[in-house]
C-alpha cells in the first residue's frame, strides 16, 4: 500500500476469540505503547528543563503522591520507582543534598526515615505536575481514550 494511502488514525480491535490475536489487536497494542512512551519522553524532557532527572522527578511524586498515615519511607520509594533499596537510598541521599526533600527519623523506630519535601522540591515537583497534567488532557489523554476502548471492543480490557 503506498505511503499516501496508509491509515494514521488510531486503529480499532475487532472482538477475537479467546487467546486469538489479530492484526488490529497488535496494531493497538502498538499504537497504546506509542502512546505511553510519548508521554514518558515529554515528560522527562520536562524533568530536565526543571534541572531534575526522571528519577528524581518520579521520587518527588511518590513522595508527594503516596497515600498513607505516614509519610513515606525509603522502602516505599525503592518499591514505586521499582529499584532496589540501596539505590534508593543513593538517590534520596543525593536529593536532600540539592535540597529537594528532607529526610525525618521515624519517632516510633529511628531505623526507619521519613520523606517530606521542601519548599524547593514542592516548587519543582508543582510544575512539573502542572505540565504533565497539561500535556495528558491535550494529547495523551483523547489517544489512549481512544485506544482503551479499542481493547475493550476486542475483550482485552
Amino acid at each position: 500500500m503506498a505511503d499516501s494511502k496508509r491509515k494514521t488514525g488510531p486503529v480499532r480491535a475487532v472482538p477475537s476469540k479467546a487467546g486469538a490475536m489479530r492484526e488490529a489487536d497488535y496494531a493497538a497494542l502498538a499504537q497504546f505503547r506509542y502512546q505511553i512512551r510519548s508521554f514518558l519522553a515529554f515528560s522527562e524532557a520536562a524533568a530536565k528543563d526543571q534541572g531534575l532527572t526522571p528519577q528524581q522527578h518520579q521520587a518527588l511524586l511518590g513522595i508527594k503522591g503516596f497515600v498513607h498515615p505516614q509519610p513515606a519511607t525509603v522502602g516505599d520509594i525503592a518499591r514505586f520507582l521499582l529499584i532496589r533499596h540501596h539505590s534508593a537510598v543513593e538517590l534520596l541521599n543525593r536529593m536532600a543534598k540539592v535540597g529537594l526533600i528532607r529526610k525525618v527519623a521515624d519517632p516510633e523506630d529511628a531505623r526507619r526515615v521519613h520523606l517530606k519535601l521542601t519548599g524547593k522540591g514542592e516548587q519543582k515537583l508543582r510544575a512539573l505536575s502542572r505540565k504533565n497534567l497539561e500535556e495528558l488532557r491535550r494529547a495523551a489523554s483523547p489517544a489512549l481514550s481512544r485506544l482503551l476502548k479499542s481493547f475493550r471492543q476486542s475483550g482485552g480490557v
